[in-house]
């Protein structure tokens, strides 16, 4: 954190006493989380932390112990171990980890994300009437993809934030929404739809020397025209051009819920000779994705780079490491905002983008009270990165 920012906080006094709370899959990056809380804490200078309006303000770790206990039947309830009464609490929860498992009966289950939506309800419910005030970080967003309706179907993100906010939840923080609008739905109620644009490009920069960031030697593209908006942005804060695929889709048919793919179509410059980097929010079975890179290595792109928010990777590594030994993708960055397994950390194109850092910002900022503007739109930081880069 720099110097300014800490000034900025202490001259405000906190909400309440920080309490942060992992869900059960969340608790490595809520560790990382946490240390950099405990190391600026203890390196400030401010004279009043020692007062009493400052209770609690340096601690070994802000993390507290809860936990949800599961019985036979896969009923679960969820316990906090220590008074919150007063506290700002932080609940970070990944829906996304399908590592963990518990017993139903004899039966081994692995947790959905329904699962890990309902155990944040629980510690929310435990929580509810004593905290001061309750903020869920949720990277990724509970049913981002079906946030529209359209004819008789469910609108569940809609629906599940509805749900936190009728239940105490006070503030909701997500990462590279599918679609923001959804916040539409809670009205009244804090959201921020934070984007990782400058962690993606600082690590970028980092594991690519040979980069010429420049019109014409790289160029940004967008999977869809759903993603427009993100691609826009990198180019804008990069001084790049921008293309987008769009996708002609067979919509007489459904598979697994959606209209499969027929062809992609390309609209831009030409990308021929050129680095491309694709911005998408998730890789989910990854098929969308290496779709376009294939295209724009028929269109004779030179090197292909994709930076991806979410790495689901429902379909496994193997259609990755086929790609990449093809010589159709390069390059592959996604956020350890969501489960990552280490057989991905150890595949040689991966690279893993830590927000760790990011998020105890944004945690030190709320509990100040500070605002969080500069954090949302760094684009004297990417500027200050890509000025250092280029020498």
């Amino acid at each position: 954190m720099s110097k300014e920012t800490h000034e900025v906080n202490f001259n405000r006094l906190p909400v309440g006493p920080l309490g942060i709370i992992p869900l059960p899959g969340c608790e490595e990056l809520c560790r990382k989380v946490d240390e950099y809380l405990v190391q600026w804490r203890h390196e400030s200078e401010n004279e009043y932390k020692k007062t009493a309006v400052f209770a609690g303000y340096e601690k070994d770790t802000f993390i507290i112990d809860t936990s949800v206990p599961r019985f036979g039947s896969g009923e679960a309830k969820g316990m906090i171990q220590s008074s919150v009464r007063g506290d700002d609490i932080y609940l970070l929860v990944d829906v996304c980890n399908n590592s963990l498992t518990y017993q139903i009966h004899d039966k081994i289950n692995h947790m959905s994300p329904d699962d890990h939506f309902q155990n944040t309800k629980r510690l929310v419910a435990a929580i509810s009437g004593k905290a001061r005030r309750i903020t869920v970080i949720m990277p990724f967003l509970y049913e981002s993809r079906q946030l529209t309706r359209k004819g008789r179907e469910s609108l569940d993100c809609a629906h599940a934030l509805r749900e936190l906010v009728d239940m105490g939840v006070n503030h909701i923080v997500t990462f590279d929404a599918h679609d923001p609008r959804v916040q539409n739905a809670i009205p009244l109620t804090g959201f921020d739809n934070v984007m990782p644009t400058y962690q993606f490009i600082k690590n970028l920069l980092r594991v690519d020397k040979e980069l010429i960031i420049d019109s014409e030697h790289m160029m940004i593209v967008s999977t869809d025209e759903g993603a427009m908006e993100r691609a826009v942005y990198y180019a804008n804060v990069m001084g790049l051009d921008v293309g987008m695929f769009y996708k002609r889709r067979d919509y007489t048919r459904l598979v697994q819920g959606v209209n499969p793919v027929l062809k992609y179509e390309f609209l831009g410059a030409s990308v021929e000779g050129k680095t491309v980097l694709i911005v998408d929010d998730m890789i989910s079975s990854g098929d969308s994705i290496l779709g376009v890179a294939r295209e724009l290595k028929k269109h004779k792109a030179k090197k292909i780079i994709a930076c991806v928010t979410f790495g689901l990777f429902t379909g496994g590594f193997k259609k990755f490491d086929s790609a990449f030994e093809e010589g159709i993708i390069d390059r592959l960055l996604t956020t350890n905002l969501v489960y990552q397994p280490q057989e991905l950390l150890q595949r040689s194109y991966y690279t893993s983008v830590d927000l760790s850092k990011y998020i105890a910002l944004l945690v030190d900022s709320f509990n100040h009270d500070a605002s969080i503007q500069e954090l949302l739109n760094p684009i004297d930081r990417i500027h200050r990165v890509l000025k250092n880069y280029r020498g």
